[in-house]
């Protein structure tokens, strides 16, 4: 039967090849695109975004004591405590759908329940400030409202239906994985290892910090003048903090700890973009997927529009602030107001990278139901929204 299944894929390949259409100019411009996508993607986000964010995943995984993830994030933990927290993680990383994803599998992966590990999955790209204000100031503040409240809401409500539809099995996972474990006696003092995280965020945050609108003078635009000092400043604090508070063998199972999620999630991540790019292009740009095609089904607010856009919006990958000029064109092309509230409440926080990624940490069966919770919601708020504010 193998041999049989090594024919048939091989006899798959050989009529792909033949019948490969690269005389057409479709073709071959998606997958212009989707090379253009991912050298964005590696110029734009891995040095600056993944890299900070695998090393802080890393950091987690070796610093912090299971029982202070169980403590916080565990199945027995306090339910308002641990979804209070995981649900406002979005408002001080601002990070878009990839980059979230080694510290989701950091915490998940050191004992968190599943229900607040996707809380925090969710909330980390969908509940970012600035995405939210300059929705507001650019697409309207009924957008601006509505993505905020639904985000919030969102994060709770999906990682509640997660752990409840999966609570079964969680129960499984804790009592049979290596997770009960007592209070654990720190290596160092709390504030430093406190300090040592702040400076990783920090860096990862400033690093990242996002261009203000022009003419703009708000502390926002203060902080971009000078973000690349802060974020420097934040790099050489971690860098004496290592060197006065750490041993070299802590610090080589922490680079380890780094090296393993970047081999498991960097992978996935760029098939997923070069995917993702093939499809539907980069902003501006079409990919195999005609944006005419897409506009003529977002258009009203009619159970399809709402739902074809929050599908679209869950495959498609937007950094951080790109939904917004993306949305901007659409709306202007006829988009109604409830497929646009869909596209951002299921785009910023899902992306086919991010689903082949989180599928790898939790599973095929959890990926398609937290997937299916996404797309629902967003299709049910798009539709209330749309009718409430016409």
């Amino acid at each position: 039967m193998k041999e049989w299944k090594k024919f048939l894929y091989i006899v798959a390949a050989f009529l792909a090849c033949f019948y490969l259409p690269i005389e057409n100019l479709r073709f071959t411009n998606a997958i212009f695109e989707a090379l253009a996508l991912v050298k964005w993607y590696a110029r734009e986000h891995v040095l600056l975004c993944l890299v900070p964010a695998f090393f802080i995943a890393g950091a987690i995984s070796v610093f912090i004591s299971q029982a202070s993830v169980m403590k916080y994030f565990g199945a027995k933990a306090n339910k308002f405590l641990s979804y209070s927290v995981a649900s406002v993680s979005g408002t001080i990383l601002a990070v878009c759908s990839c980059t979230v994803l080694p510290l989701f599998s950091g915490i998940y992966k050191r004992g968190a329940g599943l229900g607040p590990a996707i809380s925090f999955l969710y909330s980390g790209p969908a509940i970012n400030v600035l995405a939210i204000i300059l929705t507001a100031r650019i697409l309207g503040w009924q957008l601006g409202l509505g993505r905020a409240i639904g985000a919030v809401v969102f994060s709770v409500v999906i990682g509640l239906l997660m752990h409840f539809i999966f609570l079964k099995e969680e129960r499984e996972r804790h009592a049979n994985g290596d997770f009960n474990v007592g209070e654990v006696k720190e290596t160092r003092p709390l504030g430093q290892t406190i300090l040592y995280f702040a400076s990783m965020v920090a860096f990862l945050v400033f690093a990242n910090w996002g261009k203000p609108l022009e003419n703009d003078n708000s502390a926002w635009s203060f902080i971009y003048q000078y973000k690349w000092w802060i974020a420097a400043f934040s790099l050489v604090s971690m860098a004496i903090m290592l060197f006065k508070w750490f041993k070299k063998d802590e610090i080589k199972e922490w680079t380890q700890a780094t090296w393993g999620f970047a081999l498991q999630i960097l992978p996935l991540l760029l098939g997923g973009v070069l995917v993702s790019g093939f499809l539907l292009g980069r902003v501006g740009h079409e990919g195999i997927i005609s944006s005419r095609f897409v506009e003529a089904l977002v258009g009203g607010n009619s159970l399809r529009a709402n739902f074809f856009s929050s599908i679209v919006a869950a495959f498609m990958y937007f950094a951080t602030l790109t939904e917004v000029p993306i949305l901007q064109g659409l709306i202007g092309s006829g988009m109604g107001k409830g497929p646009a509230l869909a596209l951002l409440l299921a785009g910023p926080a899902l992306s086919l990278p991010s689903m082949l990624v989180t599928r790898g940490v939790i599973g095929t069966k959890k990926t398609i139901v937290y997937v299916a919770l996404v797309v629902v919601m967003a299709t049910i708020s798009g539709m209330i929204f749309g009718f409430v504010v016409k």
